[in-house]
């Protein structure tokens, strides 16, 4: 008869926030990226585009045109900015800026250059700079709304959600347009926001708008569904993915997450042997969500040993209190009391209280090692227990 309390190994253990990669930054193009499209953008800071991207703007475009004096002036800093020369990009762009015949046109294009080249080092400066060239108002519509865009996306790669979702709802209002990677970004805020139906809504209509929707758009709508409770939704899209990508090691998983999650581990566990077998289980949440799984699926305990053993001689999993007392139990369960007695040795000492003393002297107890059982109990005592009477019954005990 076991006389050790079965530790309920829940997803407590099982880190089932889906891991992908949901912050904006990650899910935007990078700042290398889009300082290059700047670039390519800003060849000519006079220049026009040929043809509007936002046909149906409620914005009156101006006449965006350089003033007569400042046309020297605005090719010194567009070509400092496009040679990547941005240390001398603010000194010029205040020349602009000082100028007293500047028109808004100049100013705009001034403050927009100098917000793409402090985009990577000083976020919080770039952002201030393409909202006084937004303030302006001196770019045509494509450049101006273009600035909004960066705008949004700063916002969202600092975490400033509220933010970045009032300019995106702002540059939706202005532009009359649905462009499918602003929708996409708003999917991420709302995520971000734990408003997941409204992120379920802008996803499935970026995805809709967009020819080829991006993959971090489909793993937000996959976890959006997973917060909303629509486990059926989210299972249906990740076997969807998972079987466009049977290579994909984080596709595999973000399935098995959705299995875990609706307490399916028959079908989770052959995912995560199909990885291990394959040697792609590389980080300890990996080793310890499969042999917390193999725990809570019944009569798997030696599975579960062979996992965290395996875990710990790779060092992958740690050698820490968690993990001793988790494989002390497996080892219990599955009838292996020897083996139990020496992993809840290394895990009591690591313990924060006395409770793992007490059930390592238990198991001595039910073994006949008297002695070895009263040491731990004392121990037990010594370190506090929420019971003291039960370790105070073994110390009572002959021999």
């Amino acid at each position: 008869m076991k006389t050790l309390f079965r530790t309920t190994h829940a997803k407590l253990f099982v880190a089932l926030a889906l891991v992908f990669a949901t912050t904006s930054a990650n899910a935007q193009r990078s700042l290398e990226e889009r300082r290059n499209a700047r670039q390519q953008q800003s060849s000519q800071a006079a220049a026009a585009p040929a043809e509007a991207q936002y046909p149906n703007a409620t914005r009156q475009e101006p006449e965006a045109r350089a003033s007569a004096r400042m046309g020297q002036r605005l090719n010194r800093l567009s070509t400092a900015y496009n040679d990547g020369d941005f240390d001398a990009v603010p000194a010029l762009a205040e020349d602009i800026l000082s100028q007293a015949n500047a028109n808004d046109y100049d100013k705009s294009v001034a403050k927009r250059l100098l917000g793409a080249a402090q985009v990577g080092e000083d976020p919080a400066a770039a952002i201030a700079s393409f909202n006084e060239a937004l303030a302006f108002n001196g770019l045509n519509n494509n450049d101006h709304f273009d600035t909004m865009w960066m705008v949004a996306q700063l916002h969202a790669q600092e975490g400033q959600n509220e933010q970045s979702l009032a300019v995106l709802e702002r540059l939706a209002a202005e532009t009359n347009a649905q462009v499918p990677d602003h929708l996409g970004l708003k999917g991420i805020v709302l995520y971000q926001m734990e408003r997941y139906p409204e992120a379920i809504t802008a996803i499935e209509a970026a995805m809709q708008a967009a020819e080829t929707p991006k993959p971090e758009w489909t793993q937000i709508l996959m976890a959006s569904y997973v917060e909303t409770g629509d486990a059926s939704k989210a299972t249906a899209l990740a076997e969807q993915i998972a079987a466009n990508a049977p290579g994909d090691k984080q596709s595999q998983l973000n399935l098995a997450a959705t299995y875990i999650q609706a307490d399916q581990y028959d079908r989770a566990l052959p995912i995560y042997e199909r990885l291990r077998a394959a040697g792609e289980l590389t980080t300890e949440s990996e080793y310890r969500n499969l042999a917390v799984m193999y725990l809570n699926s019944g009569e798997k305990e030696r599975e579960a040993i062979a996992v965290i053993n395996e875990g710990l001689e790779k060092q992958i999993l740690k050698g820490d209190h968690a993990m001793y007392n988790m494989l002390a139990q497996a080892y219990y369960f599955s009838d292996q009391p020897g083996p139990a007695i020496d992993a809840y040795r290394k895990a009591a000492p690591l313990a924060p209280d006395g409770e793992t003393y007490l059930n390592l002297a238990k198991v001595l107890w039910a073994e006949g090692r008297m002695p070895e059982a009263k040491q731990a109990a004392q121990q037990a005592l010594d370190k506090g227990i929420r019971s003291p009477d039960e370790a105070q019954r073994i110390l009572r005990q002959p021999g």
